[in-house]
């Protein structure tokens, strides 16, 4: 994740910026499009939640009356949350979920991103600059002492990208004998001495080099987080992602602690996306460009420590 902080560093980011409605703000030279956006079709399905149930949290009916939702996120972030320099608008995994939840409790996907960091997020959850943060926030007990977490609404974790025109490795034990590429000191290592230990490992030490090599046949797979990947397939139409993530890193929806009754409102919201197949439709539109087949099983509700 060291080069992703380090791409979301060199960005000329605007502080805030309004999904629905921002004009296009100044944003990484070459920077590309983001995934598609939100469909209408999306939106349009999207629940509206019930009278009953904002009346349940005074979180969610304080931000009904303020008319806007205000999310702790990023604009860099390829695939997940990521502003269109040509229409404004945030794109991505996380920033459509965002337009959804306040669908959710406003009626309609008004919503603004406040550019937030690892190192931010949480005071800025504390102080109530935020009232959720939507940006691959990794739940964790530790982290739960500080802030609430909803979900894991999205299953992350060591994956396998591969040239597009080699179709031989499908999952990590087809790792096995083979020459693989990993970036130096990340826990892609381990993983693939786990899953493949009679692979030959070879590590580089940054995201490019390791992409570089892939494409120069130096290794015939790459292995790292998959949000990280993605972001590699979006920017390198050469390369693809194949098969799942083969290690565990839940994120959940970051909210202020001690909030139980607002959690379960976001955790009721999140159950009625998934069985209305808007989630699945969510990742197809977002990461589903970039990684092989069908969209994975939804994350069960509360199913990790700390959430």
């Amino acid at each position: 994740m060291a080069a992703l902080k380090t791409r979301r560093m060199l960005v000329l980011t605007c502080a805030i910026a309004t999904l629905s409605t921002a004009a296009a703000c100044s944003s990484e030279p070459g920077a590309l499009p983001g995934a598609p956006g939100a469909g209408q079709g999306i939106i349009d399905r999207a629940p509206i939640a019930s009278a009953e149930a904002i009346a349940a949290s005074p979180t969610a009916a304080s931000i009904k009356q303020r008319g806007q939702l205000l999310i702790g996120g990023s604009l860099d972030a390829p695939l997940l949350s990521q502003q269109n320099p040509a229409t404004g608008e945030t794109e991505g995994f996380d920033a459509t979920l965002g337009k959804l939840l306040a669908k959710y409790i406003i009626g309609t996907p008004d919503a603004k991103i406040v550019n937030s960091s690892s190192e931010t997020r949480e005071a800025l959850l504390q102080n109530s600059t935020v009232d959720v943060v939507f940006q691959t926030y990794t739940i964790t007990p530790q982290r739960a002492e500080k802030v609430a977490f909803a979900g894991p609404y999205l299953m992350s974790g060591q994956a396998i990208a591969t040239m597009k025109d080699k179709s031989a490795i499908k999952k990590p034990a087809d790792l096995n004998g083979k020459k693989v590429i990993a970036g130096a000191n990340t826990p892609g290592i381990e993983a693939i001495k786990a899953q493949a230990p009679n692979a030959e490992i070879v590590s580089f030490a940054t995201d490019p080099e390791c992409v570089q090599a892939l494409e120069q046949n130096r290794g015939e797979a790459y292995v790292q987080d998959l949000t990280l990947l993605a972001a590699s397939a979006r920017l390198n139409d050469k390369i693809q992602i194949v098969g799942e993530p083969f290690t565990e890193d839940p994120y959940g929806i970051g909210l202020k602690h001690g909030d139980d009754a607002f959690k379960k409102f976001v955790n009721d919201w999140l159950v009625q996306l998934q069985q209305a197949g808007i989630w699945q439709q969510v990742w197809k539109d977002s990461l589903g460009t970039v990684v092989s087949g069908e969209p994975p099983a939804a994350p069960a509700i509360g199913s990790v420590p700390g959430s």
